[in-house]
């Protein structure tokens, strides 16, 4: 029967995708929706996305695993970037009248600057989408108990997203993750209030992690702790700024306040309901202490699921993962999306399209992208999984590109005057000449400067001698 669930909630999710499509007449519809969805589609479409493989099960295991401390990238960097975002950034961008956030590089700097940071935001989709995938592949394999490996899975789960998100686009994503808004909130709660009873309520979990000393969050007082704790919140917490899919849920609003608080009130319920899972998660220290010891050795990620299926009744099962494949399907369908437009908008359509081509012929090539998007996703989840890559690392891991590349040359070029395109160059090259040598030699900072803060430092450096040497040389 949990088998069965799972099969018709994929073919409901293909069927609204396909419902759709009908939607969609050219690029623009398929883009950005026409620039017709209202505030509650906004909030559902930015929480969906958000919340995605990683809050359900990278981020429990990574609270298991270490303490509250090791959550300062996600979920405290994940809602600063959105709140950000709303209060500072989408009301100017909205009134550009945008495609893509990559097409504000090319109106305020030139189209070196766009394709650079084209490229940079679509790279760092790939950690992002593989992560959901992976996850698809982890639920899977829990499910049919073995049957299907976690390989079989995430190429089921890819073709799955990809059927849908294909021909509907935006539409696609407003209209499925309205509908998983509501299974994720109702089914986790649900799932949550059937635990507490379990575990004795909230208080003796809590009392629990709090004995453990799992509330520790802030830094020690050194340089280099303090230095690592801003960078883990600033990496997710800017890095994820520059970025399509919260720009494009954002620009598919019907208004301008649509944009803006639709935004902050989707990143304010991401942070408050991201508790939920940890919860759930850390609940099997009270109820299943030995199954807690076995999967730390093993894969944390399972604790949740498998403590679903070992002490929950069928009907919370069939609620918990179907809240789930919500979860993950919502944030997949939107983050295959949005570097696939952000690539063909920004970087194929100038070498393979002509600038009068019709939007039938930029459609399809958008819907080629998709694909291949989804190919790439795949090929890198399968390598990621042969890695031991965890879905809270490989989300982590995203940003630092965008944070590096795409970020100074954003804030500058929307709120500097004196911000030139020679500022632009100089801020990428001096965070690509700093970050990606100190990635190969010190990845994780060992008694440095974490490379991507490092980059990011010296990319306002670039950004501000470059356009005041522009001023005095002319």
């Amino acid at each position: 029967m949990l088998v069965g669930f799972v099969i018709f909630y994929l073919v409901v999710s293909i069927a609204l995708g396909v419902y759709a499509a009908t939607r969609v007449h050219n690029a623009r519809d398929y883009i950005t929706a026409d620039r017709k969805l209202p505030f509650f589609v906004v909030v559902s479409m930015v929480f969906a996305t958000w919340f995605g493989a990683e809050t359900v099960l990278g981020i429990p295991a990574t609270f298991l695993e270490e303490d509250l401390a090791g959550l300062v990238s996600d979920p405290f960097g994940a809602s600063l970037c959105l709140i950000l975002f709303g209060l500072f950034f989408a009301r100017k961008l909205y009134r550009l009248n945008l495609l893509t956030i990559v097409d504000f590089y090319r109106q305020r700097f030139d189209r070196r600057v766009e394709f650079v940071t084209g490229i940079a935001i679509t790279l760092s989709y790939l950690g992002w989408v593989s992560a959901q995938i992976t996850a698809l592949g982890l639920v899977f394999n829990v499910l049919s108990d073995g049957s299907i490996t976690q390989v079989q899975g995430i190429i089921i789960g890819a073709s799955v997203v990809l059927m849908y998100t294909l021909f509907g686009g935006m539409w696609a994503v407003a209209v499925t993750t309205s509908f998983q808004m509501v299974v994720i909130v109702i089914g986790l709660f649900y799932v949550a209030w059937l635990v507490a009873d379990l575990a004795g309520g909230v208080a003796p979990v809590v009392e629990h992690a709090v004995q453990n000393n799992k509330f520790n969050f802030w830094p020690d007082l050194n340089a280099v702790a303090m230095i690592a704790f801003i960078s883990g919140l600033l990496t997710m917490g800017f890095g994820s700024i520059p970025q399509q899919d919260v720009f494009q849920r954002a620009n598919s609003a019907n208004s301008e306040n649509a944009a803006v608080w639709g935004t902050v009130v989707g990143g304010v319920a991401y942070f408050l309901f991201a508790a939920v899972p940890i919860y759930l998660a850390y609940s099997a220290h009270l109820m299943d202490p030995m199954l807690v010891a076995t999967l730390l050795n093993e894969d944390a990620q399972k604790i949740l699921p498998s403590l679903v299926l070992g002490h929950l009744p069928l009907l919370a099962q069939v609620v918990f993962f179907g809240a789930l494949l919500a979860v993950i399907m919502s944030t997949a369908s939107g983050t295959l999306l949005a570097p696939s437009v952000t690539l063909s908008e920004n970087v194929l359509k100038g070498w393979l399209l002509r600038d009068d081509t019709s939007e039938a012929h930029l459609l399809l090539m958008t819907r080629w992208v998709v694909a291949t998007f989804a190919l790439l996703v795949t090929l890198y989840a399968l390598w990621a999984l042969d890695s031991d890559l965890g879905i809270h690392q490989m989300v982590e891991n995203a940003y630092k590109v965008t944070l590096v590349v795409a970020f100074v040359p954003l804030v500058a070029g929307l709120y500097w005057k004196r911000a030139t395109t020679l500022g632009a160059y100089c801020a990428i090259i001096f965070g690509l000449l700093t970050w990606l040598p100190m990635e190969f030699i010190a990845p994780e900072g060992e008694g440095l400067m974490p490379p991507q803060f490092a980059g990011f430092l010296m990319a306002i450096v670039g950004m501000v001698l470059g356009s005041l040497l522009r001023r005095q040389s002319s």
